[in-house]
C-alpha cells in the first residue's frame, strides 16, 4: 500500500508576509523616532553649556569688582569702615550704576558690584560693546540684592544673580554672595 506523500511547506503565505512587513515597519519606525529625538536634543547640551559659560564669565566679572562702602573713586574707599567715612557712598538700598557709568564705557565703566543691578544685554558683548560672533541668540540679565548669610548688617552682603537665556529658551541662573570689603572693620 502506498502512503500519501506529505507535502513540505515551501515559502510563506501572503498573510504571513504581510504580518512580517507590518511588524518590521512598526519596529523600524520606533527606532527612527528615537534617533530623530536624540538628534534633535543633542544640540541642547551645547546651548546649555554655552549659557553656563556666559553666566560664569559675567558672574566672575562682577565678583572681581570692588564692593566697598564708598564709591571706588572716593579717596576713602579702601579705609572706610562704614558709609559715614565716605564722600561718595555706594547704596545698597538703591543699587545701580551712577549717572554716566556703563559697562562698555572706557572713561566711566562700572566700578562696583552695585553698578550691575538691572544690567541686561541681548546678544553677548565684550567690554568694548562688540557683539561676540555666535552669541547673538543669547541674552543676560543681572540682579543685585542685599542681605543674606546671617550678617547683622544686611548692607554688608550682596547676592548677585546672573541669568542667561539661550536659543530655544534654554535658561541658566547662577548666584553668588559677595561680602562688603572694609579692611579696618575688624579689630
Amino acid at each position: 500500500m502506498r502512503t500519501p506523500e506529505r507535502r513540505g511547506q515551501r515559502g510563506l503565505t501572503l498573510v504571513e508576509l504581510i504580518v512580517f512587513i507590518v511588524i518590521v515597519s512598526v519596529g523600524l519606525a520606533g527606532v527612527l523616532a528615537v534617533l530623530n529625538i536624540t538628534a534633535a536634543k543633542s544640540a541642547d547640551p551645547v546651548v546649555r553649556k554655552q549659557a553656563l559659560v556666559i553666566a560664569e564669565s559675567l558672574l566672575e566679572e562682577i565678583a572681581l569688582m570692588p564692593f566697598t562702602y564708598c564709591d571706588p573713586d572716593d579717596a576713602a574707599a579702601a579705609t572706610a569702615t562704614s558709609t559715614a567715612g565716605c564722600t561718595t557712598q555706594e547704596s545698597m538700598t538703591a543699587p545701580g550704576p551712577e549717572a554716566g557709568e556703563s559697562r562698555y564705557s572706557t572713561t566711566t565703566p562700572f566700578d562696583n558690584v552695585n553698578d550691575y543691578q538691572g544690567f541686561e544685554m541681548t546678544g553677548i558683548r565684550d567690554l568694548t560693546g562688540a557683539t561676540i560672533p555666535g552669541l547673538e541668540g543669547y541674552a543676560a540679565s543681572v540682579t543685585v540684592t542685599r542681605g543674606g548669610l546671617g550678617f547683622a548688617d544686611p548692607d554688608s552682603v550682596a547676592l548677585v544673580s546672573v541669568t542667561v537665556t539661550g536659543p530655544g529658551r534654554e535658561s541658566v541662573t547662577l548666584s553668588r554672595h559677595r561680602v562688603r570689603y572694609a579692611p579696618n572693620a575688624l579689630p
